[in-house]
């Protein structure tokens, strides 16, 4: 293995499987499980009991004590560091209990976001006096977290925001006046991370306390989803917020706003993650009770065929939120920890990864989605009625493809972000563009055809160039007016996307055989042998249609993309209807998402 300090800037579209040795769940440790277990039992034991309760809102206060409980057993101090009252734990650990903490998104919704983009803002960009007042108290839930960044006309223009802020005239204060909108956690928060531009153009963070004179909420939102979380509007009417609470620089609040977004983005892939699982769970058990023409509905292919799609798509999502995790870890842990520039290194590591972060969000959202709907569709009219689990997880899921930023605006930052990059020379795409173009003619590399799954690696190098090639001719093409072809950056988009996740469940699945054996990874082999071999054709046609459209009606141009194509990507085919009886059987036999 090749060893190499982060950030990794999406290298893994030239770097071929087996460049990095990333951690693997099936690597956890037993202190790791025995946190899972404490989460796991928090959800069966606190939270689902009042599932019911927390939806009606029928006591308000439920919520902040359940959090405030939580805190109590450690759940929401994994990524606090000791100094400052937490555990220190590493975003691997973070992840399993964001995952196992997952399963009623009207719960699952304010802890990430109290966790998350309610405390990190503090933890990276605080001073030591912000920290040492407020991490203490956010980590055992005696503070309560929220963001405030959107406002009724800025939401992924966040920089449009119109909140001011301007220094009192014995300049001890900042006074601050404006709007923000759909601040989730804002009934009951205790802190908040707010969003202004002082003297109207220098956008800034400030953390507000709730009896900060000047401060008050608004009516809680009436939403198709995630009914029990509280979503208010914050309204600040000559809100006063002492100097010393501003967060970071002045006019620097776009770097707190985007970078702690890019956290957030992993931490809602991981809590996609979760309720994927719990529905596996709920929709495998169902498909056996239920009896329809005189035998289960497990009977039927066409629903073990659902439950395997959702098996195989909650794998990749597992491995592309563990691999991120595991690749900010391996960054992080370059940085040495008593450089009083600590955590402006670590933000920077984080930002190295922003590709990766969008990418298990949207990822992650999408697949979330996907199993959701197909759950109300096993459960059938069952699956419409609100006594049953799909019906709200099915409304839930909705809001993830919308906030951490919309799933557009990820798609659009992904080839933006690469592009930006490349330009700036931190990674080398130009001369990855340059080494496709060359392979057309030359051809290409193979892997050596001894080594486990390597027609299924040439079949993922064949995307990635395929990938490569279609940024090369769309930048060529369109230079700086390609951000304006969104339809095709969100194309590229979904290429990179596609190949993360499939290059994620390859590295497992060859992990899980070097160290666990053969009988083990056969079946997250089989998984992902399946859905590269259904996913190839239809990213092959999509480029293909995308390179007809890039040439707008000149044949002579198209003819030359389309004989790239050919050359580039040679669809492989799999048994994959054997392979999803395999996988669904063991769904079934296990009741659960189970290797």
């Amino acid at each position: 293995m090749i060893k190499r300090d982060g950030p990794f800037s999406a290298s893994f579209l030239w770097e071929t499987v087996g460049t990095w040795d990333l951690f693997i769940p099936e690597e956890l440790t037993n202190e790791q499980k025995e946190l899972a277990t404490l989460a796991r039992n928090f959800l069966k034991n606190e939270v689902e009991p009042v599932r019911e309760k927390i939806e009606s809102k029928e006591d308000p206060t439920l919520v902040p004590k359940l959090l405030k409980k939580a805190g109590e057993l450690g759940l929401l101090m994994a990524e606090v560091p000791e100094a400052y009252g937490g555990l220190g734990l590493d975003k691997i650990t973070a992840t399993v209990i964001a995952e196992n903490a997952t399963g009623w998104s009207s719960f699952i919704v304010p802890l990430m976001c109290h966790t998350g983009i309610g405390t990190l803002p503090i933890l990276y960009y605080g001073t030591e006096a912000q920290k040492q007042k407020y991490l203490p108290k956010l980590a055992t839930g005696e503070f309560i977290g929220a963001y405030a960044l959107t406002e009724a006309n800025s939401g992924s223009d966040a920089l449009a925001a119109k909140t001011r802020a301007v220094l009192s005239p014995d300049k001890k204060f900042y006074i601050l006046n404006g709007e923000k909108q759909f601040i989730t956690n804002g009934g009951f928060a205790d802190l908040f991370t707010v969003f202004a531009k002082v003297d109207g153009d220098k956008f800034t963070a400030f953390l507000i306390e709730r009896n900060f004179p000047g401060l008050s909420i608004g009516k809680e939102e009436k939403k198709m989803g995630i009914h029990g979380s509280s979503t208010v509007p914050l309204i600040l009417q000559d809100c006063k917020v002492p100097v010393e609470n501003v967060l970071g620089e002045v006019g620097k609040g776009h770097h707190i706003a985007f970078n702690v977004l890019n956290v957030g983005r992993w931490k809602l892939g991981a809590a996609c993650m979760g309720s994927a699982k719990r529905l596996l769970e709920y929709s495998s058990k169902y498909i056996k009770e239920r009896q329809q023409f005189g035998k289960p509905l497990a009977a039927f292919q066409a629903l073990r065929e659902k439950l395997a799609n959702d098996a195989i798509r909650t794998y990749l999502l597992e491995s592309v939120i563990y691999s991120y995790a595991s690749s900010l870890d391996t960054a992080v842990a370059t940085i040495d920890k008593t450089n009083p520039d600590y955590y402006k290194l670590l933000v920077k590591k984080i930002k190295g990864l922003n590709i990766e972060a969008s990418i298990a969000k949207v990822f992650g959202s999408e697949v979330l989605s996907y199993i959701s709907d197909d759950a109300v569709q096993m459960y059938g009219g069952y699956g419409f009625i609100a006594d049953y689990p799909p019906e709200q997880f099915y409304r839930d899921s909705r809001i993830n493809r919308i906030y951490e930023g919309t799933n557009e605006i990820n798609r659009l930052l992904i080839p933006d972000t690469l592009m930006r990059r490349a330009m700036k020379g931190s990674i080398d795409l130009m001369g990855a563009i340059q080494n496709v173009l060359a392979g057309l003619k030359g051809g290409y590399p193979k892997t050596d055809a001894t080594k486990p799954l390597a027609v299924w690696i040439d079949q993922l190098d064949s995307l990635k160039r395929l990938t490569i090639y279609f940024a090369g001719v769309t930048a060529q093409k369109y230079m700086e007016k390609l951000k304006e072809k969104e339809t095709l950056v969100m194309l590229l988009a979904d290429l990179v996307i596609e190949v993360y996740a499939m290059g994620c469940g390859l590295e497992r699945a060859l992990k899980i055989r070097r160290t666990l054996g053969e009988a083990r990874s056969k079946l997250p082999e089989q998984m992902t042998i399946a859905y590269i071999s259904e996913k190839t054709p239809e990213l092959l046609a999509r480029v293909r249609q995308g390179l007809f459209n890039v040439a707008d009606g000149n044949e002579t141009e198209f003819a030359s993309y389309d004989k790239a194509l050919t050359r580039l990507v040679q669809p492989l085919m799999a048994s994959t209807e054997s392979i999803k009886e395999t996988v669904a059987t063991r769904i079934l036999e296990k009741e659960s998402f189970a290797l």
